[in-house]
């Protein structure tokens, strides 16, 4: 008997052995697996999150509508010279300038323009040689819209190319009334060559005068006089200035009443 129990210490001291080194094999596994274990995700504030948008070149931050500009003002009128206020842009290329000349010439509201235009002329009896009636209308309205066609190609396209100048024109959009509307009233003086700079508005003022001269041709000769051609080019001049003033104030006035978006 007790020679049994001896023969039989070995083994149970080999059993308490292994049952000892598993336990240690697994604590030993879960000391590894606490080691290998990712901590907690760690919550990553705002200006992390606007730094790693910096690096990535996105921006974050909401685009403010101060000072946007629609492609057309109240969904009719085109718009598309319009740059909005603290936008950069590249240059235009020839042909975008043509581009944006000719769309103004022949959208279908330059045309209503030009006719609405010419309906007051007529009813002013502005040229009584073209008389009254609708051939009267009719002559009133290809005069009134070649008038506009042909200084668009001059002050748009022709002279901004020739003369490499920008012919958008760049909401300032910041500011009092006063400021803001003496801005949009001497862009017709100042503008931006295709580099950025500031220049003189080369383009407007020698277009406008160029296409006064050139409607000479086709009114009667009683107008063919310089103080008649130098009254259409001041009024071209003025109504452009007119014109820039009211991009200047139509991203204000979107936003506070049509809300229109594009």
């Amino acid at each position: 008997m007790s020679s049994c129990m001896l023969l039989m210490l070995p083994t149970a001291y080999a059993a308490s052995d292994s049952a000892a080194a598993g336990s240690a094999d697994k604590a030993n596994a879960v000391a590894r697996t606490a080691v290998t274990l990712p901590d907690a995700p760690v919550p990553q504030t705002s200006q992390s999150s606007s730094s790693g948008a910096a690096q990535s070149g996105i921006s974050t931050a909401p685009q403010s509508d101060e000072g946007k500009q629609t492609k057309r003002i109240l969904g009719i009128v085109p718009n598309f010279r319009a740059v909005s206020a603290n936008q950069k842009l590249p240059p235009d290329t020839a042909r975008d300038k043509f581009k944006t000349a000719i769309q103004d010439s022949f959208d279908y509201s330059a045309i209503i323009f030009a006719g609405a235009q010419a309906g007051v002329a007529q009813a002013q009896d502005s040229y009584p040689e073209f008389h009254q009636g609708a051939a009267g209308f009719g002559r009133y309205f290809w005069h009134t819209f070649a008038d506009q066609t042909d200084e668009n190609m001059w002050v748009e396209g022709i002279l901004p190319v020739a003369l490499h100048q920008d012919n958008r024109y760049y909401t300032l959009g910041h500011g009092g009334f006063v400021k803001r509307t003496a801005y949009s009233f001497t862009r017709t003086m100042i503008t931006r060559n295709d580099g950025g700079s500031e220049v003189p508005n080369y383009s407007e003022l020698l277009g406008a005068g160029t296409s006064s001269s050139i409607a000479a041709l086709y009114y009667p000769s009683q107008y063919r006089t310089w103080t008649k051609i130098g009254q259409r080019w001041l009024t071209a001049v003025i109504i452009d200035g007119v014109t820039f003033s009211v991009k200047e104030f139509w991203p204000d006035v979107n936003n506070a009443i049509f809300h229109q978006k594009d």
